[in-house]
């Protein structure tokens, strides 16, 4: 058993100082949700008058019941092409050692390096030519191929650091390279498709620009658009846009904790390699 000492003191507080900064964030969120519209208050001080009308006025005004089906929609269908293609785009390339292989995946890793928003306006017109603008698919579509290249990148590493004894057992019993894969390797790699899951649902979820452009005129909102509506040039109600991010950030918060453990792994096992 190790004493405490002073430098263990240190630590935890420098701990506690830590969590504090990522607490901050939160306690200033759910304050100002619980407040009156017209407290003027600091939102460091908790409200003089605690109410709940903010949440159900969120719910109803901005419509956030059908606004958060369509986001799961979109977040669910947009994650599940980008683990499919992404770890299937990513066994070949860490597996082959030809020079064309290499040359893929360095131009699969320039797509991370092009900012979308350069490619804004020729998208949105391709969208429109295709009919796919208004649409959950252009959103799910859009979404794939912007996170593809950082997914794969997150697969390859964590691919490199498997060994092949698994796959040559396979081969040895007459499955062909797509069976493998199925069978043997995908399962291996639930700790990173973990983080990949994660990180991509997340930016997903909290995107902004594109479904205000791409869904722009339709009902069909997502969660960010839709309290949107609640922000304006002259008169904005904050305690509603406070309420309403507060219930939308609950579903990303309970696929977080739900997959943290592979989250984690992943990161320690992908990110390593």
């Amino acid at each position: 058993m190790r004493r405490y000492s002073k430098a263990t003191f240190g630590r935890e507080v420098v701990m506690f100082l830590v969590a504090i900064v990522f607490v901050f964030p939160i306690y200033v969120l759910v304050n100002m949700s619980l407040r009156p519209a017209n407290d003027q208050g600091s939102p460091l001080l908790p409200p003089t008058e605690v109410t709940f009308d903010n949440y159900a006025q969120a719910w109803t005004q901005a419509g956030l019941g059908a606004a958060l089906i369509n986001s799961v929609t979109v977040a669910a269908a947009s994650v599940a092409l980008i683990v499919a293609v992404s770890s299937m785009a990513a066994y070949p390339l860490a597996r082959l050692t030809s020079r064309l292989s290499s040359v893929l995946f360095w131009i699969v890793l320039a797509g991370l390096m092009v900012p979308f928003q350069v490619a804004l306006i020729p998208l949105y017109q391709t969208m429109r030519d295709l009919g796919l603008l208004g649409t959950v698919a252009g959103l799910v579509l859009f979404y794939t191929g912007s996170q593809v290249p950082f997914s794969v990148f997150l697969y390859t590493g964590f691919l490199r650091t498997l060994p092949q004894d698994y796959e040559d057992a396979a081969s040895i019993d007459g499955a062909g390279m797509f069976r493998t894969f199925v069978s043997v390797i995908f399962p291996l790699l639930r700790p990173i498709t973990g983080t990949v899951v994660i990180l991509n649902a997340i930016e997903v979820w909290n995107d902004f620009l594109v479904p205000l452009l791409y869904m722009s005129g339709t009902p069909r909102q997502t969660v960010t658009v839709a309290l949107y509506q609640f922000v304006g040039e002259y008169v904005s109600n904050w305690p509603v846009v406070f309420a309403g991010l507060v219930i939308s950030i609950v579903p990303v918060l309970t696929v977080y904790f739900i997959m943290q453990r592979q989250i984690i792994k992943g990161f320690a096992g992908g990110l390593k390699g």
